[in-house]
């Protein structure tokens, strides 16, 4: 790339971020009360993407063959055991993450 197209490319990337984020305070002032179907989202999304990203999670996995995905579903344990124990969701995701990474590395 040269430095045109480099500079073209951040001014892009930092007008799309601006405009994003700025977009909802203009669609949505404090003045006036938040839509219900905006409310009803805030409730439903929360839970609908941590339900993809369970899915993604084990789009792969192949439970008869190689591993059996124990990896996943030890880490996944793990995951849900420390949410629900301490209620940390960065420890959470960084204790599942590391016993993956053990499992898959040294183990399987």
């Amino acid at each position: 790339m040269t430095l045109t197209q480099q500079l073209i490319t951040i001014t892009m990337v930092v007008l799309g971020t601006m405009i994003t984020r700025f977009l909802t305070f203009a669609a949505f002032p404090t003045d006036r009360p938040t839509p219900k179907y905006v409310q009803f989202l805030g409730t439903v999304l929360p839970s609908a993407v941590l339900g993809l990203l369970v899915i993604y999670c084990f789009k792969n996995v192949k439970f008869y063959s190689g591993s059996h995905g124990v990896p996943e579903l030890m880490a996944s344990a793990v995951v849900a055991l420390l949410h629900v124990w301490k209620k940390n969701m960065l420890l959470s995701i960084a204790g599942g993450t590391i016993l993956y990474m053990v499992l898959v590395q040294l183990i399987f």
